[in-house]
């Protein structure tokens, strides 16, 4: 959701040297998109990380004799690691006790204590704006390698998947926590409905801490799907994946953003998070909730019932996804009921 701010820096300053820091995976998801010149990898949070580390990654960037830093996250760690590098203009947003660090500092709106949700890709925007970036839009965009393209196109081969059948990827997991995350059993009755009733192929996929989700799908569906597991894609390969992909199911995690990016069909399932920190405007997404009195929580882990994730029908999904696979759903995001805590 940050990839509008950063082509606009791109077209800002064409012909300066950008270099992404963050973690390994983000870097990977972020290649290829012709966002930077280089990638510089911190394993913030990491059980290996500690000062030392963190010091001398002060100093590579440093060495660098960077200009301008641009603080995606909110956090004060990284505001700290740029002020110790030397970086003479630091933005971001002033939170996290972490205002004295920056130059130019942006303030989130609040009311009555609390930040107001705002969709994160107009939330990043407002810094390109400060930086004076004059080319802005809202359209999320990223790219993928030759080799992962390639990677792919051998595994749908193997598959003996040739586009005959319309291909569904379902994403099971969500790293945020398992209050996204919707029930195995529907996720295998709604890929059998697909299977038997649309001809579909579908394809189970999950993130690397996520594998043992997919064999239980597996198990409890009458159909055959194919299990991404062993080992699970990389980031660029379910890019390309999804890239190709004639719909997206998922919960509401990375790879929704995937769909949106390349402009593919997306059915997303929420449960505790409020979407509309997430809002994208695609209209080749259908967005699948309940109204509940304890949401959006937010939460990392249901302390209730998980009634999101239960009031959510296979029945309800499944016509989301029937109607993107019959190409009606062109600026219907969110036709289904979406519901909102007011």
């Amino acid at each position: 959701m940050a990839t509008p701010t950063l082509a606009a820096i791109r077209r800002r300053w064409p012909r300066a040297h950008v270099t992404l820091l963050g973690k390994k995976h983000l870097l990977e998801l972020l290649s290829d998109g012709g966002f930077a010149d280089d990638g510089l990898e911190w394993n913030a949070g990491s059980s290996g990380a500690g000062r030392a580390d963190f010091l001398r990654l002060a100093g590579r960037i440093r060495r660098r004799g960077c200009d301008t830093a641009v603080l995606l996250p909110n956090s004060f760690r990284s505001a700290l690691l740029c002020r110790l590098a030397g970086i003479p203009r630091r933005i971001g947003y002033s939170r996290d006790g972490r205002g004295f660090l920056l130059t130019d500092r942006l303030r989130p709106i609040r009311q009555n204590g609390k930040f107001v949700p705002l969709s994160m890709v107009d939330y990043y925007n407002q810094i390109a704006r400060r930086l004076d970036c004059q080319q802005i839009d809202r359209r999320l965009r990223l790219g993928t390698s030759e080799r992962e393209e390639e990677a792919v196109d051998d595994l749908l081969a193997g598959l003996g998947l040739t586009g005959a059948r319309p291909l569904v990827v379902i994403h099971t997991g969500a790293s945020f926590g398992s209050a996204k995350c919707w029930l195995p059993e529907r996720f295998a009755e709604l890929a059998d409905r697909l299977i038997a009733g649309e001809g579909a192929a579908v394809m189970l996929s999950c993130g690397p801490g996520e594998v043992d989700a997919v064999p239980r799908i597996g198990g409890l569906m009458r159909q055959h799907a194919h299990m991404l597991t062993d080992p699970p894609l990389t980031i660029g390969q379910l890019k390309a994946l999804i890239r190709r992909c004639d719909l997206l199911v998922t919960n509401d995690t990375g790879p929704r953003h995937f769909a949106v990016a390349f402009d593919r069909p997306v059915v997303t399932i929420f449960g505790s998070t409020d979407p509309r920190w997430t809002e994208c405007d695609h209209p080749l997404e259908i967005k699948c909730s309940v109204p509940v009195d304890c949401g959006p929580c937010m939460l990392r882990v249901c302390p209730l019932d998980h009634r999101c994730m239960t009031g959510v029908t296979v029945d309800q999904v499944f016509g989301a996804a029937r109607k993107l696979l019959a190409g009606q759903a062109a600026g219907t995001s969110g036709s289904l009921p979406l519901a909102q805590k007011r």
